[in-house]
């Protein structure tokens, strides 16, 4: 019942469906991963041979972050510790989750990574320090970065330190390395998705399709709930979980006139009382709001959108390379100040890669 509460916490939900909290990719990831599952069936996807050394049943999760504050419009963060199963290879090892949750790729992210596991191992030592765990005694344990990136745009930098700076081969030794598990959601073949034949990955084939045409959302969603189907009722919980995850992603990113239908077909595959009540509401408080919010926003989005049409223009004029990924990034940006300074940055610079399409890109 613990867990159920933990992973169900009706608080919790009802902030997942809050427009006014978060963002969309932000929360959608973080609700996912609450039910450490789809922690393993990430792990069972990027690197499968860890799994079978790791006892997810001890999994904890370590309520803190190392993001700077001016970058939590684009990035954040989860942390968790995983005990091994077999103590000879090890005490526990740190599994360090960045969800990269713009459209814009992050060149520094090498860095970035270095750095917050450097403070995360500086924790432990701070934590040993005040168990007066004895120096000689005082040991670091491994960490497994993993990049979670739900952006349009192609990530092609690899994340490493090397990639952002100017090495001369005699020096190559002296750069720090490590290697990140690196996931691009948009970019993966869903069928890689799909032959891992775990609930993660048929959740992350939703996913993948939020923003696409109305049949290829409705294909996916309904060979996503036929798969949920043959979860077995000890697995209850993840099943529910799921449909939960589902529901937000359709009343949040589907046109209004797709939700109802789409909320109909999740709740034919449900098998709870309780998890019905929290979908519908969720969907009606979503509704609502989106109503509350009308008639005030009318005017601002106005302005809103002749700036995004100037941004639009502007950019097409500038770049011969202008792309339809750009012309999706662009026409989702709903922020006023947000679209004003990308019209500087479009104006000003002298390629794509000069502009970061960041909330907080200056």
């Amino acid at each position: 019942m613990a867990e159920k509460y933990e992973i169900l916490n009706r608080e919790d939900i009802k902030n997942l469906f809050r427009t006014d909290i978060g963002h969309f990719d932000d929360k959608s990831i973080r609700f996912l991963l609450k039910h450490i599952e789809h922690l393993r069936g990430l792990l069972l996807f990027l690197s499968g041979e860890i799994v079978e050394h790791l006892d997810f049943s001890q999994t904890k999760r370590e309520m803190r972050s190392y993001i700077d504050e001016t970058l939590r419009d684009s990035i954040s963060d989860i942390v968790f510790t995983v005990p091994f199963r077999d103590a000879s290879t090890g005490d526990e090892v740190t599994i360090y989750i960045l969800i990269e949750h713009q459209s814009t790729v992050d060149r520094m992210m090498g860095l970035r990574l270095h750095s917050y596991m450097c403070q995360i191992w500086k924790d432990q030592l701070e934590e040993q320090r005040k168990a007066k765990v004895p120096a000689g005694q005082q040991r670091l344990s491994p960490i497994l970065p993993i990049v979670f990136y739900t952006g349009d745009r192609r990530w092609e930098i690899p994340v490493t330190l090397n990639a952002v700076m100017e090495v001369p081969e005699l020096l190559n030794r002296f750069v720090p390395t490590f290697e990140t598990l690196f996931l691009a959601v948009k970019d993966t073949d869903t069928d890689e998705f799909l032959e891992q034949n775990h609930p993660f990955g048929w959740l992350m084939s939703v996913t993948q399709q939020v923003s696409a045409d109305e049949k290829p959302i409705d294909d996916t969603l309904m060979k996503t709930l036929t798969k949920l189907d043959t979860l077995s009722p000890e697995e209850a919980l993840l099943h529910a979980h799921a449909l939960i995850y589902l529901s937000h992603l359709v009343v949040s990113k589907r046109p209004h006139a797709e939700r109802e239908h789409l909320i109909e077909h999740i709740l034919i595959h449900n098998r709870d009382t309780e998890v019905k009540n929290i979908i519908m509401t969720g969907a009606e408080a979503l509704i609502q709001q989106g109503h509350k919010q009308g008639k005030a926003e009318g005017l601002e989005q106005g302005r809103i959108d002749e700036k995004r049409t100037a941004v639009l223009k502007l950019a097409r004029h500038r770049f011969a390379d202008f792309s339809d990924t750009v012309h999706n990034e662009i026409s989702g940006i709903d922020d006023l100040v947000h679209l004003d300074n990308l019209f500087d940055q479009v104006l000003n610079a002298e390629s794509f890669d000069d502009i970061d399409f960041s909330k907080n890109g200056k």
